[in-house]
């Protein structure tokens, strides 16, 4: 919350904790009513479209959520070396607020503006009207709106509330009061409506440009730098049209400087470019290793184990593994996908949580096996040199203290060295 929150702080939906999703049922029924009346043949493309793209946008959140966290647990290109508090978990939990709403923004559209209902699935000539909305006016509006919110009333009213997170992920792009959030939508929506009202609109434009916003959000805000030196250096420009996740860190740390939205030519136009800015990307970009005192080496057990991990589900990994969420069925394709591919691309431990106690760090490290293919034959070697290369591997990086968990002291005996 903000530190004296102003009108339209509280999302409307607030008051019905984790049945906000029933906010859908009017246009649910809807569709229910028009599939009934009219069969699945009226339905046309951009309806159809609606649930898919709300859908793709929560797992590429989700996605970014999952990367972020396992690279803090890594620790090696992280921005700001410090904790989470409790208070920003609980805050940022209501990160699929902004999905509702633009959800509910694409109903209301659709049902406003009948030209939508005619829209090609993709159109050259929007797409490049809507890059060029986006540079110009987007990004030219976002900096000042930006530098406006940072004014003594407006950011303790609202924006202050997104900059209590000091230690960012990639959620915390969304984490807005409802007003600030609103704003930021109307803004968005000037390269959306434009070409739709001059007739060069399409589905997948208004898809691919939620979907660069969504990237370009979690990564500025993912904590960790990714973006390498080579591209910057093959196209020396793009440092005024692409800002990297240190860059934007400096602004949650600083404040008063790296105010624009994605292209950070504007705080070179206004003089407000961090001077530490290119720095940090280095120092950061060239990272540390970070030997821990104590690793724990354990495994999945279930496929809904997956979720219990710290780069897993936050909603779910919350609960008890014996009290299921109620959508874990919808989700279960994820899970089995992952196990699939922790399967086939699975070479290695990898970490999933480090820890500081005083000056003891301590690292929880995962074989990517689940409990029912240690039961295999077929497996025990693979598994068996999975380990093996975890012990190997931590002895190199002097680590003091090595522990195994679950199944993994059970297979000692078929090690070979």
């Amino acid at each position: 919350m903000a530190a004296q929150p102003g009108p339209l702080t509280q999302w409307p939906w607030h008051w019905m904790g984790s049945f906000k999703y029933l906010v859908f049922a009017p246009a649910a029924l809807h569709t229910a009513h028009r599939v009934v009346t009219s069969g699945w043949g009226d339905m046309d493309t951009a309806y159809a479209a609606m649930l898919p793209a709300l859908l793709l946008r929560m797992i590429h959140n989700q996605i970014w959520i999952s990367l972020s966290r396992h690279q803090t647990a890594r620790r090696k290109h992280i921005i700001v070396d410090r904790g989470l508090e409790f208070e920003q978990v609980d805050r940022e939990r209501s990160w699929d607020d902004q999905i509702i709403l633009s959800g509910l923004f694409f109903y209301l559209g659709y049902a406003a503006i009948p030209s939508t209902r005619f829209m090609p699935m993709w159109e050259t000539k929007g797409a490049i009207i809507m890059a060029l909305l986006h540079i110009g006016p987007v990004e030219f509006l976002y900096y000042w709106f930006h530098r406006a919110l940072h004014h003594h009333f407006l950011y303790s009213r609202y924006h202050s509330h997104h900059h209590a997170s000091i230690v960012t992920e990639p959620i915390t792009s969304v984490v807005h009061p409802f007003a600030e959030i609103l704003a930021y939508f109307l803004l968005f929506s000037i390269p959306m409506l434009i070409p739709i009202f001059m007739g060069y609109g399409s589905i997948l434009g208004i898809v691919l440009y939620l979907a660069y916003i969504d990237f370009m959000n979690n990564m500025g805000h993912c904590n960790f730098e990714m973006l390498p030196k080579w591209i910057f250096q093959v196209f020396p420009p793009l440092k005024y049209l692409m800002y990297t996740p240190s860059y934007h860190s400096l602004h949650h740390t600083q404040f008063r400087t790296n105010y624009s939205l994605f292209m950070p030519f504007y705080d070179y136009i206004y003089n407000t470019m961090d001077k530490s800015t290119d720095e940090l990307y280095e120092r950061t970009l060239i990272g540390k290793e970070e030997t821990p005192d104590v690793v724990h080496l354990t495994h999945m057990t279930t496929l809904q184990s997956t979720y219990h991990l710290r780069v897993g589900i936050a909603s779910i990994a919350s609960k008890p593994s014996d009290n299921p969420v109620w959508y874990m069925w919808m989700i279960w394709p994820m899970a089995w996908l992952s196990m699939v591919l922790a399967w086939v691309y699975g070479s290695a431990a990898f970490v999933v949580e480090s820890l500081k106690l005083k000056k003891f760090k301590m690292q929880t490290w995962v074989i990517p096996r689940y409990n029912f293919q240690y039961g295999l034959i077929r497996e025990r070697e693979s598994i068996n040199k999975l380990i093996e290369m975890a012990i190997l591997d931590a002895d190199g990086r002097g680590v003091k203290v090595f522990s195994l968990g679950l199944l993994n002291p059970g297979k000692t005996t078929q090690w070979k060295w």
